[in-house]
């Protein structure tokens, strides 16, 4: 699966992961909703080292693409059941990494850009493999809406994060607010699994997360990087 999305310095690019990988509770007034979003391993407890669990490339959708909340999940009959946006800072890797010190993190990005860590919160209560499922169903995580470089981001540790779901903000936070900054991401990241050029991380998400529905359009807006929308539909 790949995605082409304009390049701050010129041109597109086109992201091709062999992984994405992502990080839960990496926001401390997230950590503190825990009860609303009741899934497993989902606690109060501020985490010792990043959570990380993947989504399949499979997710990728561009900026205009729905997110489609799938059919089968009315097999289940669920009594609330529910999707849920999370606005992210993604990180692009540039090439082959491993062990890759934090001070050396910075040289190994590509760059940055916006990311809708959809999940199905239903699955995630119930799977008994935990998050996996409910973060990688088929367009579970638009991208975009360009890709920009870290000479160009400004400061990536005091960056603004707003979602909207239709026209009004339910999410928003900055980057300034993450447990874990993202040299130590990066590094923490590359010693558990070698990272390829294309590879995505994505870093957590403010509080505020909640529900979609046929019908909504969803932002994800990030200081100078840009909105990511996408409607969302029944399928």
């Amino acid at each position: 699966m790949s995605i082409r999305l304009p390049y701050s310095k010129g041109g597109k690019i086109e992201i091709r992961p062999t992984k994405i990988i992502a990080l839960g509770l990496n926001y401390l007034e997230h950590i503190k909703e825990s009860g609303s979003v009741n899934v497993q391993n989902f606690t109060n407890e501020i985490p010792q080292e990043p959570v990380l669990f993947p989504k399949t490339p499979n997710v990728l959708i561009g900026p205009g693409e729905a997110i489609v909340l799938p059919k089968f999940l009315e097999q289940y009959a669920f009594k609330d059941c529910r999707t849920d946006h999370e606005a992210e800072l993604a990180i692009i890797i540039r090439d082959r990494v491993k062990d890759l010190p934090a001070e050396e993190a910075i040289d190994h990005i590509l760059g940055f850009t916006c990311f809708n860590d959809v999940s199905q919160r239903n699955l995630q209560r119930s799977d008994k493999s935990g998050w996996f499922r409910g973060k990688s169903l088929d367009t579970f995580g638009p991208i975009g809406p360009m890709v920009v470089a870290p000479d160009q981001i400004g400061d990536v540790q005091a960056l603004d994060i707003v979602c909207r779901l239709n026209g009004q903000i339910v999410q928003q936070g900055n980057t300034a607010q993450m447990i874990f900054k993202i040299p130590e991401i990066v590094s923490f990241v590359s010693r558990n699994f070698t990272l390829e050029a294309g590879d995505i991380i994505i870093t957590g998400t403010p509080s505020g997360v909640g529900p979609l529905h046929d019908g909504d359009v969803v932002e994800v807006e990030i200081e100078n990087i840009g909105i990511l929308r996408n409607p969302v539909r029944q399928e």
